[in-house]
């Protein structure tokens, strides 16, 4: 073989090699401008200022996934009813995509719409589950959606499919709720969510979260609600701010080993007494 012809041969695999570095480049450009657009959706989404009522506390965060390409589609919401009560939701799209982030905006829109109609949990869910029907997506939705009555201190929840909440009171009891709560938001037409009543003492704490919060490759389902389960322990018996325990439990994402959404929201219950 002659020099040129190897010269040859070189020059032209160099040719090919810029090629395809250049394609993976313009793809890894795009693919990245897709994860910023959907980061700035869900952004756009979230609410700005969290209502405001006598003896309620209410605090969130939100940690988008900050590793590889992937995004996804979690959420949370908390409004003011017509009647003055107040609406709660947190939720998950399957997914992790733009798509998934639009679609977020979709279904926490259609909850608070619906739920200037009929506010009661399951009523809402139902309904909701009937309007992501009929826009014939691939996508699903978890939810839980909650009414909360904060001067009775009564808080009435339904649950699509969602991870359960986690609750806890100032004389030292914690759990995981049990209610029975229904399919995702999506999937099946005609279904019912049942809804659970909850009476909250002084200084309890309800802790709604998505499961980039507490489960992955590290970390079991289980294993990541007991701990959840017991630092909200350790916080309602000490009094510790909601807004502190919602740094502190986001925080505990980072141990789970993967790159999906989290997100939290903190309901706490002062005295009657109590100030706004």
């Amino acid at each position: 073989m002659s020099r040129t012809g190897t010269t040859d041969d070189g020059d032209e695999l160099l040719t090919r090699l810029g090629a395809l570095t250049a394609q993976a480049r313009a793809q890894a450009e795009m693919q990245r401008s897709r994860v910023e657009l959907a980061h700035a959706l869900q952004r756009g989404m979230l609410p700005r200022d969290l209502p405001v009522a006598r003896r309620l506390r209410l605090a969130v965060r939100y940690a988008p996934a900050c590793q590889g390409l992937n995004v996804g589609g979690d959420w949370y919401d908390a409004f003011t009813l017509g009647d003055g009560r107040i609406g709660l939701s947190i939720g998950d799209i399957q997914g992790h995509n733009i798509e998934a982030a639009a679609f977020m905006g979709q279904v926490r829109a259609g909850l608070r719409a619906l739920a200037s109609v009929t506010s009661d949990p399951g009523e809402v869910l139902a309904r909701t589950n009937e309007l992501l029907l009929s826009l014939s997506s691939d996508l699903f939705a978890t939810c839980t959606f909650m009414r909360l009555d904060p001067c009775a201190g009564v808080l009435e929840s339904a649950r699509a499919g969602h991870l359960p909440c986690v609750w806890a009171t100032a004389d030292g009891k914690s759990g995981v709720a049990e209610d029975e709560g229904g399919p995702p938001l999506g999937i099946l037409a005609g279904v019912s969510y049942p809804v659970t009543r909850y009476e909250l003492t002084t200084g309890a704490v309800f802790v709604l979260l998505t499961d980039g919060v507490v489960e992955g490759p590290c970390l079991r389902l289980e294993e990541g609600l007991d701990q959840v389960m017991r630092l909200v322990g350790l916080a309602a018996v000490a009094g510790m701010d909601v807004d502190a325990l919602a740094a502190a439990l986001i925080k505990g994402a980072e141990r789970v080993g993967h790159d999906d959404d989290a997100a939290v929201l903190v309901v706490g219950l002062d005295g009657p007494e109590a100030q706004p």
